[in-house]
């Protein structure tokens, strides 16, 4: 794991950015990362990201390879996963024990996601009996900074007639995440692919007993496991 006390000189924006490189290598599977596509992911500048990302390469968090090409490092890779770890573990725990729904969880731990005391994220952990999941599915790094990285087949990748299980979301934004609540969808929701409309892609699916037509966008976010 990271050394704590170079963590503790991190502020919170190189944390955010070694959070979003971490998200585009890693999770996204993205063959070349750039200053100007992790711009995009955050919404900043190119001129802002490449100041830095000077920074972050000078504190040997992250490198550049050929062709503009940026990597993160051991120590940068480590940083990134326990901030992974420590968000999931606050959704779960505001979700759980606080009363906050599946929508609003998401915002909250951004912010505490950036708490640099081990022991409370360790005892966090430990109160909720060591979770495997947040409330979105999504896998929570252990203590030890393991982070496996399942594969993911998207509501959008099936065919007419397939069945499948809601396993996951993309949990980044609360309109999203909110309409998933309003039409009645929830994880481990068993789904069936009723009708894909040629003009737009849209998707008819069944569940619940009950249908609903979701845009291919919808269905890109939504995360599942193939049944039939």
């Amino acid at each position: 794991m990271t050394n704590k006390s170079n963590l503790n000189n991190l502020t919170k924006s190189e944390e955010d950015y070694l959070k979003a490189l971490f998200k585009l290598l890693i999770e996204d599977s993205s063959d070349k990362v750039g200053n100007n596509q992790l711009a995009d992911y955050l919404r900043v500048s190119p001129a802002s990201t490449n100041n830095m990302i000077k920074k972050l390469k000078t504190k040997k968090y992250v490198v550049s390879e050929k062709y503009g090409k940026l990597e993160l490092t051991q120590e940068g890779r480590s940083v990134a996963v326990r901030l992974i770890r420590k968000h999931r573990l606050w959704e779960t725990f505001l979700y759980n024990y606080l009363n906050f729904s599946w929508d609003e969880v998401h915002d909250v731990a951004e912010q505490l996601e950036h708490i640099k005391s081990y022991k409370l994220v360790d005892e966090l952990d430990r109160f909720m009996d060591f979770p495997k999941k947040d409330p979105h599915g999504e896998l929570i790094p252990n203590a030890s900074g393991e982070y496996k990285v399942v594969p993911k087949i998207t509501l959008s990748s099936l065919s007419v007639g397939d069945v499948c299980k809601l396993v996951s979301v993309n949990d980044g934004s609360v309109n999203f995440l909110r309409f998933v609540s309003e039409i009645g969808l929830a994880l481990s929701s068993e789904i069936k692919v009723l009708e894909i409309r040629e003009f737009d892609k849209s998707i008819r699916i069944g569940f619940n007993d009950t249908t609903e037509t979701v845009t291919r966008k919808f269905a890109d976010n939504v995360f599942v496991e193939k049944l039939v």
